[in-house]
């Protein structure tokens, strides 16, 4: 059976705030709002994404998210849209993560979750083995994780 879209669910502290900051992410108004809920059906990337107004302690186990587009200046445009509603970004470009070459820009929503918009410029042919001559992981890697975060989507 094929699947339509992806769907990500997370939990959120404050609703309206976050209902802003995923409308200046996604760049789409949400398709339902409700008491402690709202749900985006967003089309470029295809994505099902709900916030649920839920109180909690951390984070939990989440590393962070992201949306891969077709170019950097998709990811350049994302950076703006974003700045424009004053929301603050941390650019990564020509950088190496998660064994391929990619232009990203880093952002937080309220609650600490950190989302990336990327492309990918160069990767590993996985289906080929592994060429010691092609994309190099950084020796001391921040792989998938914005400056000054300790985790890692590459650690395991």
């Amino acid at each position: 059976m094929p699947a339509l879209k992806p769907h990500v669910a997370i939990n959120v502290r404050n609703l309206d705030r976050s209902l802003l900051f995923y409308r200046n992410l996604f760049g789409v108004d949400p398709v339902r709002v409700r008491p402690g809920y709202a749900k985006f059906d967003v089309d470029q990337p295809p994505l099902n994404f709900t916030i649920n107004e839920y109180p909690y302690e951390d984070a939990g186990a989440l590393n962070h998210l992201g949306l891969q587009v077709s170019s950097t200046e998709d990811v350049l445009a994302a950076k703006q849209r974003l700045e424009t509603a004053g929301l603050a970004t941390f650019d990564e470009m020509n950088t190496t993560c998660c064994y391929a070459l990619q232009d990203k820009v880093w952002v937080t929503d309220p609650d600490g979750n950190r989302w990336e918009v990327f492309v990918v410029l160069d990767q590993e042919d996985d289906r080929k083995g592994y060429d010691s001559n092609r994309v190099q992981p950084p020796v001391k890697s921040t792989c998938c994780t914005p400056a000054g975060s300790s985790s890692s989507c590459c650690a395991s």
